[in-house]
């Protein structure tokens, strides 16, 4: 009888499942053109857990409006019901309970799945990726993108463009594009030239035809790369938003009979919803770069011209489902759907399973070391620290013997649940890059602000076009107020250690990591997740974590801070 009711549980859970599957992966097809399109997926091949920002402010025209909405604000905004599947996807509420139900996102095999079962019914839809894919993972790291780039081609993405790709080198990024993908993956980007001559490095767009219709398909890379990351990195090339070789490309495009014409662009949302206004021609932007999972596309309209601006999240979590009418005068209509990859609902496709075992087998008995257990839950995104932030703080203070720490605000990063243990692997998710010595420095108290003046201009410049890197830069050790309305050299105040005020000359033993300087790397000590592992292996048990942030100021009722 025991056995009997336990299979009939099974049976119904699995025809459950089946049902919201089918509801939430099976849009209705429209039009004659479909795009899909991932972002900034930071080589997570495995599901993971991922939990959306609580903090996501916007200043200045940018404030209160998408994507600068969080929690409840966002929820409310999009018309989505509160403790709804598709709410846990997109908001941090009740993130741990929440996971628990929901299970885990993303994950390369269940995403096959779902690329499979869209072009099922929408023949000649073309598979996107708007960068950051080769980074983000020890697996990536060790075999510098190399993984990734065999699960890319066995994923049949179509087109891509690039920025933490950047971080294995200008000679190892040729060697991907000119041996790897040419010929079955279109590596664009139009903003990436030679600092000589001024010449394209990659092929400013792939031109494609879907159902008889001509399509553009034009890349951006980060236009910062040589700022956001180390410079000699990419010694010969040049980046930028490029809006004049945009315009260019964009006419050039339709001049070769594009009937459509999309930007793969990696900028980040607000910088892509000011460059859409500021060229004429561009049907749609599929983004990536800030991690921002927008249910609906936010629309700019200039000159009774109209472009649709998407971002379709990060670590695979979400998959973006773009569907054209297009006729012979262009655009008619459109489609927009963003499904989340969850991982239950989606069979993983065994192909694609085979390969990530293969893929992952070199390296599974270290990726699975365990180095302690969390009582709290872990996560990163958010403007300011999240409690993963934290241990790294405390682990740099606490190895390197520093009064202050500081780690950069980088929004790749997976999630711990309270009571997962903590492997090397996901550590390495927090940590994986091409520059991770650790350093310890003398810094006075004027530098130190100095450093998070600058950083916090790069985040709350209310010109989007300023900013020009990640999220706010972690601090450890020291607290301060933040004002993300003042002007810039105004934002950060009250620096204290401990009680006593930051003193302006005085100096103080500051740890970091990931130098960008080839001077600071070459200075610099052992890689940043050693420092981690050998910190977590000594305590075993990581307690519940308040993360230190700022005391903030002039953001009151922001709907991008949840209450």
């Amino acid at each position: 009888m025991l056995a009997a009711a336990a299979t009939a549980g099974f049976a119904l859970d699995a025809t459950r499942a089946r049902a919201a599957a089918d509801a939430l992966y099976d849009p209705p097809r429209f039009g004659n053109v479909s795009l899909l399109h991932f972002t900034d997926c930071h080589a997570q091949l495995r599901p993971i857990y991922f939990r959306e920002p609580s903090v996501n402010l916007g200043v200045g025209a940018a404030a209160n409006r998408p994507p600068h909405l969080v929690g409840d604000r966002l929820l409310r905004y999009f018309g989505i019901a509160p403790g709804t599947r598709e709410a846990h996807a997109l908001s941090h509420l009740d993130f741990a309970k929440a996971a628990t139900v929901y299970g885990r996102v993303g994950g390369f095999a269940h995403l096959a799945t779902l690329v499979k079962r869209l072009q099922a019914s929408r023949p000649g839809a073309l598979l996107l990726d708007a960068g950051d894919t080769w980074q983000g993972s020890a697996t990536a790291l060790w075999t510098r993108g190399q993984d990734m780039v065999d699960a890319a081609r066995a994923l049949g993405v179509d087109v891509m463009t690039g920025h933490w790709e950047f971080t294995y080198g200008a000679e190892r990024v040729r060697e991907i594009v000119e041996r790897e993908l040419k010929g079955r993956l279109d590596f664009v980007a139009h903003n990436v030239r030679t600092l000589d001559f001024g010449d394209p490095v990659f092929p400013p767009y792939a031109l494609r035809e879907v159902n008889g219709v001509a399509i553009a398909m034009i890349g951006q890379a980060f236009p910062y790369t040589p700022i956001a990351n180390p410079r000699d990195l990419v010694p010969d090339w040049t980046f930028g938003i490029q809006e004049a070789s945009l315009q260019k490309t964009i006419d050039e495009a339709r001049g070769r009979g594009a009937r459509a014409v999309v930007l793969l662009s990696h900028n980040g949302t607000d910088v892509d919803r000011k460059l859409a206004s500021r060229v004429r021609g561009l049907d749609a932007i599929l983004g990536g770069h800030t991690h921002d999972g927008l249910p609906r596309p936010i629309v700019v309209t200039s000159g009774g011209r109209r472009t649709l601006v998407t971002n379709a999240g990060s670590n695979g979590k979400f998959l973006a489902v773009l569907d054209l009418d297009v006729r012979g005068g262009g655009v008619a209509g459109y489609r927009y759907r963003l499904l989340p990859v969850f991982a239950n609902l989606l069979a993983p496709d065994p192909e694609m399973d085979a390969l990530i075992a293969r893929l992952r087998a070199p390296w599974e008995a270290r990726l699975a070391e365990p180095l302690a257990v969390t009582e709290g839950l872990l996560y990163r995104r958010g403007n300011f620290n999240g409690t993963w932030d934290q241990v790294l703080l405390d682990a740099l203070m606490t190895v390197k013997g520093a009064q202050i720490a500081l780690s950069p605000g980088f929004r790749w990063g997976s999630t711990l649940l309270p009571g997962q243990t903590i492997t090397m692997e996901d550590v390495m998710s927090q940590t994986a890059l091409t520059y991770p010595e650790t350093t310890l420095t003398d810094m006075t108290g004027e530098a130190l602000k100095t450093i998070l003046e600058d950083v916090c201009d790069n985040l709350f410049n209310p010109d989007p076009y300023y900013q020009q890197g990640g999220d706010m830069v972690r601090v450890g050790g020291l607290s301060y107020a933040c004002d993300p309305t003042a002007r810039a050299g105004r934002r950060v105040s009250d620096l204290r250690l401990g009680d006593a005020p930051l003193q302006a000359s005085r100096t103080y033993r500051v740890a970091g990591w990931a130098p960008v300087s080839r001077e600071a790397r070459a200075a610099g000590g052992e890689p940043i997740w050693d420092v981690v592992a050998r910190y977590l292996r000594d305590r075993k048990t990581v307690p519940p974590l308040r993360p230190n942030v700022p005391a903030l100021r002039g953001v009151g009722g922001n709907a991008g801070l949840a209450s």
